[in-house]
């Protein structure tokens, strides 16, 4: 072991059209390669810095080739009697056969550069059916170096019982194969940074010992970045929330009466009164869909997405949304895109019960379900400084809080897979485990508003939430990875 720089090498490998490439745009953050869904995209092995440390040390992903005929290329091998020296003399079929030749040059850039070789699969097959399975583990046999499969193309998140078993199936099967050190989930689509965490920590013993220093100091940079970058995303939500607590909008002195207005009120049939409250609850929701969009944006360039797709995220989120109110669907709808932030920016293109609202429409609309939903649930009429005002009620707080849960759920979870972001599921079962954790804080949420309501500050508020907020997500995450994400969690305190 040593202090010196190094450089530390994973040779991306897989069958052609597996996702190695945008599996590697997951890991590096940056749109890099091309991909289609065809065979053979990348011509070229392409090296990426996937971290570098303050020593010059620098772990570096290859992006290679995909496999094609693998069957051809072991008999191929077979033939010679020092395969790998031949193969790398070999080039006569850079022109004859250009597909083979770019299964030989992925073979060529694992011997040349890895000091492991991380093997991609696409688990949604029986690894029984995949023909060229057992070819391509004879033939990463050859190369002498440490094995690492990734389970790919896991499609949407499920309860872990349900993935613990998919892997199982997989790790089963490649036990037969001596050169297969260890089998992980690693999705390029929908997986959560936790799973990295474990990825690192499990290759680690795999690196040549002489390079363990050098992998440390790696490792030690990514996960201090990663944490930082959850601490922020928490911060964001709590923020969030907080200014929704402490919003208020006064509502509109009433106009200069006259006697046909008060004979109208006197016998109940004035509506200015509920006019002026209205438009004062329609300005606060305006601006909780404003913050909503800002934050959203934000959370997405911190985890290098692309913010123009806040309005979509928001809408994944909304369509895995339940709103617990005494609404009817239309209403809940509604109520559901306020919380979740898809009725962001109140445009005419959010869709309720199969109806197209326009911005008034909408503002109207969402302030009646709020209403319907009963005034203690959804906005509390006080008076400040003897002019009455409207303000956000703490059960609909509560709710916001959830949606704060679940939209950074959402964030963290979509990689950058197939360029910018990439639509996926939010699971309907992630609701339900936010919805338990908070449970357990319910003492903590009763004391909660009226202490952010009343911080001297927006900084003392946002903290009051994040102590809240913080706990709850990082439950969550526990509960839906267990292991792995109270592993990378747990770092905060080392």
């Amino acid at each position: 072991m040593n202090d010196q720089a190094v450089d530390i090498q994973f040779a991306l490998v897989s069958h052609t059209n597996n996702g190695k490439t945008t599996l590697a745009r997951t890991l590096v953050g940056v749109d890099v390669g091309e991909v289609r869904d065809a065979a053979h995209v990348t011509t070229f092995a392409e090296a990426h810095v996937l971290q570098a440390s303050a020593q010059g040390d620098r772990l570096l992903l290859w992006d290679t080739p995909g496999f094609g005929d693998s069957v051809r290329l072991l008999r191929r091998l077979a033939m010679a009697g020092n395969p790998i020296g031949w193969f790398l003399r070999e080039v006569f079929d850079r022109y004859r056969d250009r597909p083979f030749w770019l299964s030989q040059q992925a073979l060529r850039a694992a011997k040349d550069a890895a000091d492991v070789v991380l093997y991609l699969v696409n688990s949604s097959e029986d690894p029984r059916d995949a023909g060229y399975l057992a070819p391509e583990m004879k033939i990463l046999e050859w190369l002498g170096k440490p094995v690492v499969v990734l389970l790919n193309q896991l499609g949407p998140p499920r309860p872990d019982e349900q993935e613990q078993a998919e892997q199982k199936r997989w790790k089963d099967y490649l036990g037969q194969f001596g050169i297969v050190r260890d089998v992980l989930a690693l999705d390029a689509f929908a997986r959560c940074w936790v799973h990295e965490d474990v990825f690192y920590e499990r290759i680690g013993p795999l690196v040549d010992e002489a390079k363990r220093s050098a992998y440390a100091r790696l490792v030690a940079g990514w996960q201090t970045d990663n944490l930082a970058r959850f601490q922020e995303a928490l911060r964001l939500g709590a923020t969030q929330v907080a200014a929704a607590a402490r919003d208020s909008q006064a509502i509109e002195a009433e106009g200069k009466a006259n006697l046909f207005k008060s004979a109208l009120k006197a016998v109940g049939l004035g509506k200015d009164e509920q006019k002026r409250q209205d438009a004062a609850m329609a300005t606060l929701v305006e601006r909780l869909n404003r913050r909503i969009a800002d934050t959203t944006g934000a959370l997405l360039r911190l985890h290098r997405l692309d913010p123009g797709d806040a309005g979509r995220i928001n809408a994944r989120v909304r369509e895995n949304f339940a709103v617990r109110a005494p609404l009817d669907k239309a209403q809940a709808g509604l109520l559901g895109a306020v919380v979740s932030g898809a009725a962001t920016g109140l445009s005419a293109d959010l869709m309720a019960g199969g109806l197209t609202l326009g911005g008034g429409a909408l503002l109207g609309a969402i302030v009646g379900a709020l209403t319907m939903a009963g005034a203690a649930w959804g906005f509390n009429t006080t008076t400040e400084r003897d002019r009455p005002t409207v303000q956000f009620a703490d059960p609909f707080m509560r709710t916001l809080l959830v949606g704060a849960v679940l939209r950074y759920l959402a964030v963290a979870h979509f990689g950058r897979g197939r360029g910018q972001f990439v639509e996926g599921e939010a699971p309907a079962f992630w609701q339900a485990e936010v919805e338990q954790a908070l449970a357990r804080r319910e003492a903590d949420l009763a004391r909660l508003w009226k202490a952010v309501r009343s911080a001297p500050d927006d900084t003392g508020a946002a903290q009051l939430v994040l102590e809240v907020l913080g706990p709850v997500t990082t439950e969550t995450l526990e509960r839906l990875y267990p292991g792995s994400a109270q592993q990378a969690l747990s770092r905060r305190a080392a």
